[in-house]
């Protein structure tokens, strides 16, 4: 085991390094920089910037250097602990990372739980009653949540609710409590405020899970050890979750791997949509505006998500099949 965690740690460091520098020169890659959107933007408003204020600022942000150089100091500040100053907001990336990581952390963690506690028994239920109506109900509703974009669902929820209730769904908290202090009245508020976005988010994972799940439980109900217990009378439902289901899950678990940066990437348009406090908004117009220190550190940190959840997965499977093994057995 302890090999196998030096390799894979090994790995997660070439795999961020690599992830860190593709992701840098693609955000280089449009013409011009921050400063050129920053100057046409005062340009517009009518102030008269020279070319000696110019050069200030292309030495204070950094961006007089080669990109070779620029990346190598932020790289190298990342590394240690320094995420740079967002030229956007004129603040550090850390601090503008941790206002807003906790209701993203929430969203996230909430949302995997919802996909996980719908897909896997809708899918169980679907792979045993193949073909039935409720079988084709379940699979009408999962290519529904596979074919509707995240945007569009968000923008039919919110219409219906506020002609239906007149209730806004727009952010995490009413107006009474976005600046209120914790208290019992403000976390009913938030969890009124939480299923929208969550269902919104998890739509599209979930939809896909449960087609996972019926189909690797479909594959093992077909096998012949499960024949055979059958034709020896063993109970239906003790066949069921004592061999086929747990072999039925090993791609739902996996999934992790690929879930946790498909919700980010689902968030993020959520969170404009439904003006969600999360890093979702940051990202987006930093990408806009080529912010590079604010969407550098955010890439890096999904593609953290991305090999930290491969590994979790990697390790649950192993405890869940007795067949996978991290290590070849010495003969």
């Amino acid at each position: 085991m302890l090999p196998f965690l030096a390799r894979r740690a090994l790995y997660m460091v070439l795999f961020l390094f690599a992830l860190s520098l593709v992701g840098f020169l693609i955000i280089e890659l449009p013409p011009g920089t921050y400063l050129d959107v920053h100057i046409a933007r005062l340009r517009n408003t009518g102030v008269r910037v020279d070319q000696a204020e110019v050069d200030r600022l292309m030495h204070l942000y950094n961006l007089d250097s080669p990109i070779v150089v620029r990346y190598f100091k932020w790289i190298g500040k990342f590394l240690g602990g320094d995420m740079g100053i967002s030229f956007q907001h004129n603040r550090a990336v850390i601090d503008l990372i941790a206002e807003r990581l906790p209701a993203t952390l929430l969203l996230s963690s909430v949302t995997m739980l919802f996909i996980y506690a719908v897909s896997i028994p809708v899918g169980i239920v679907s792979a045993t009653r193949q073909y039935s109506l409720t079988d084709y109900l379940f699979t009408l509703t999962g290519f529904f949540g596979l074919a509707t974009p995240n945007f569009l669902l968000a923008l039919v929820l919110m219409w219906l609710f506020l002609k239906g209730f007149g209730v806004s769904l727009t952010g995490l908290f009413s107006a009474d409590y976005v600046a209120a202090p914790w208290s019992l009245g403000r976390v009913w508020d938030l969890l009124k405020h939480l299923p929208i976005p969550i269902v919104v988010i998890g739509t599209a994972g979930t939809a896909e899970l449960i087609r996972i799940v019926r189909a690797s439980l479909l594959d093992e109900l077909r096998r012949q050890y499960v024949v055979t217990a059958r034709a020896k009378g063993m109970q239906e439902s003790r066949l069921l979750f004592k061999y086929p289901v747990r072999v039925a899950l090993n791609p739902v678990i996996s999934s992790a791997a690929w879930i946790l940066p498909g919700i980010f990437s689902g968030e993020t348009v959520t969170a404009i949509v439904l003006s969600l406090p999360t890093t979702g908004q940051i990202f987006f117009s930093a990408l806009l505006t080529q912010d590079m220190s604010l969407a550098g550190s955010v890439v890096v940190i999904i593609g953290a998500l991305t090999v930290v959840g491969t590994l979790i997965s990697d390790l649950v499977l192993a405890g869940v099949d007795p067949r996978i093994r991290m290590e070849r057995s010495n003969r």
